[in-house]
């Protein structure tokens, strides 16, 4: 029975039943390079279903029998795709699989931003009442900038139009957008949002995208918004940017080096809302990633069939 090493302690019972002809290893929650390495030379998987960890040659080379690398969610950048590729072991993703979780986290950091929800909670907590003195952000009317406008990108868009929010959106590869995004180059994003979300995959050529000079072309006053990866900010400029007052609120779900530690600058930043990368876990969502990097992996294995 052929081994599939999933980088996780854990996989769906409904991902699990479309595995039942392969032995299924777990790495655990918090797997280093070298436990991936050790369980691929004791078990030479056929394929890895990664959740948690990074993906790369040492681990590749110690599974000869590797045909494909499974993504448990949309975004492949822990996993090493050129090694991958160099290799002839196929990366696949779960795209879509958690597009309406995350796109309700960004929505609900938008919201909390824009309302004060986090501040004003505390405050009442605390024994205030603001209701004099406190004026929260009406979105309707105001300009929220995309950057992507993917599975995840678009399922924002249609909850901010349904808002009345004018959406405008970068991505030079969406096709057949609906006619409520005004597709627009990256110089319009930054000149005209009132709130900018990032719905993008991290490459080498986004890496700290939201940066000193981008902030600063910004409106003043911009709120941002990131569900998809903490190394699109540059996090030093975008916290001399929330002192400043040039971005009035940031709700960030992900970040550059996870998990968070403490004594990370942004603890304790009232204009910032933290969460820790949990906009694709509910669930819905556990179950539909699982099912998809299931199926997505037997596919290829269907096309490139392990000798017996």
């Amino acid at each position: 029975m052929s081994a599939v090493l999933v980088t996780g302690a854990d996989l769906a019972p409904q991902a699990l039943a479309l595995l039942a002809g392969h032995e299924v290893v777990y790495a655990g929650k918090t797997p280093t390079e070298d436990d991936l390495v050790a369980l691929c030379r004791a078990h030479d998987p056929v394929a890895i279903i990664v959740r948690y960890g990074k993906v790369g040659a040492a681990v590749m080379d110690a599974a000869p029998s590797l045909k494909v690398i499974s993504k448990h969610g949309s975004g492949t950048d822990t996993i090493d795709k050129v090694a991958a590729k160099a290799r002839g072991i196929e990366v696949v993703a779960a795209v879509g699989a958690n597009a309406a979780a995350v796109a309700e986290q960004a929505l609900a950091l938008l919201l909390a931003c824009a309302k004060s929800v986090v501040a004003l909670d505390a405050r009442m907590h605390a024994g205030h009442w603001d209701k004099a003195t406190h004026k929260s952000l009406e979105l309707g009317g105001r300009t929220v900038g995309l950057v992507g406008l993917g599975a995840i990108g678009l399922r924002f868009a249609r909850m901010a139009d349904a808002l009345g929010m004018r959406v405008i959106g970068f991505d030079p590869f969406a096709k057949n957008l609906p006619a409520y995004v005004q597709s627009v180059d990256l110089a319009t994003i930054w000149r005209e949002s009132d709130a900018i979300s990032l719905h993008c995959p991290l490459t080498e050529e986004n890496r700290n995208l939201l940066n000193a000079d981008t902030l600063a072309q910004c409106k003043r006053g911009v709120i941002v918004v990131n569900t998809a990866r903490g190394g699109l900010i540059d996090e030093d400029a975008l916290l001399a940017a929330v002192r400043s007052g040039q971005v009035a609120s940031a709700g960030l779900d992900s970040f550059a080096v996870e998990p968070m530690v403490a004594g990370h600058p942004f603890q304790g930043e009232k204009n910032i809302l933290l969460s820790p990368h949990i906009g694709g876990v509910t669930s819905d969502a556990y179950v539909n990633m699982g099912v998809a990097a299931a199926q997505n992996l037997l596919g290829v294995l269907a096309r490139h069939p392990v000798a017996a």
